[in-house]
């Protein structure tokens, strides 16, 4: 009889601990919270625009260096040897600072959006802190690291809205 109601003492006490943490837990999506929020879509469309305006430059100067290079081909058996290979130097220089200039651009657009996330995330934790305390909510996690649940302890929808609400836009000039 001891035993018994250890156990059963026991098993209360754990079955409402485990019921107390499990209704104070819920998930968020944070990737889509970063692509469907107002700020979110317009540093995408910033981030866009730049990476297209910078890749369209890019493109004219490859342009240009292939047809230096076909030129230069087509001109070889009637320039001096000497000749050729010093615009072949030159035509090289260009070809490697043009591969500088597009690295440098492309760690250039990975950088903002770095930057634009990390800019949105700031701004996302003080909301979520703040959900947080006036639900009396104990724990939200990132959505990628949940394996199954409830889609009632899915915060996602509530806080885009009033990410919406608190933060139009981020500035990343």
């Amino acid at each position: 009889m001891r035993y018994f109601k250890n156990f059963v003492i026991t098993l209360i006490l754990i079955l409402s601990f485990s019921s107390s943490f499990a209704s104070e837990i819920y998930f968020v999506d944070v990737k889509k919270i970063l692509n469907e929020s107002v700020a979110g879509k317009q540093a995408q469309d910033f981030l866009k625009k730049k990476f297209d305006t910078e890749n369209k430059k890019l493109e004219k100067e490859a342009a240009a260096l292939k047809k230096e290079e076909s030129d230069l081909i087509s001109k070889k058996k009637l320039v001096s040897k000497e000749e050729y290979k010093k615009s072949l130097d030159s035509l090289r220089t260009k070809s490697i600072n043009f591969q500088k200039k597009r690295r440098k651009s492309s760690n250039e657009w990975v950088k903002k959006k770095n930057e634009a996330r990390t800019k949105l995330v700031g701004a996302l934790n003080p909301v979520m802190q703040k959900y947080m305390k006036e639900n009396k909510i104990e724990m939200i996690i990132d959505k990628k690291n949940v394996l199954l649940a409830n889609s009632n302890f899915d915060l996602t929808d509530k806080i885009i809205k009033i990410l919406n609400k608190e933060l139009k836009s981020i500035n990343l000039n």
